[in-house]
């Protein structure tokens, strides 16, 4: 009974260690990667985010490649408001992209 536990937990743990090495390390790198190519910081974007949506606060943020271009993406709300609203800033060049506004039924 005791060699089949040790068997089993070795195959686990082989299996186990396969799915981080292939899936777990790329979703860490990527990210790193994207923000070692941009040229805007998180802290900029944010500031050129918040200068969109006055009083707004980030609840979210995401640097993504979109079309071949490195975009921050930030979703923002408003006190007193259900709304929220997304702003995407150029992480290149820091220049705000678009501004969408998603209303909650």
């Amino acid at each position: 009974m005791t060699n089949s536990r040790l068997i089993i937990a070795g195959l686990l743990s082989a299996v186990i260690g396969t799915m981080a090495a292939s899936g777990c390390a790329l979703q860490q790198r990527e990210p790193a990667a994207l923000r070692a190519q941009a040229r805007i910081s998180k802290e900029q974007a944010e500031q050129a985010a918040l200068a969109k949506v006055p009083g707004g606060t980030i609840k979210e943020s995401e640097l993504d490649r979109e079309n071949g271009a490195l975009i921050w993406y930030f979703d923002l709300t408003t006190r007193g408001s259900s709304a929220i609203t997304e702003v995407a800033v150029d992480a290149l060049t820091g220049y705000v992209i678009s501004v969408a506004t998603d209303t909650p039924e």
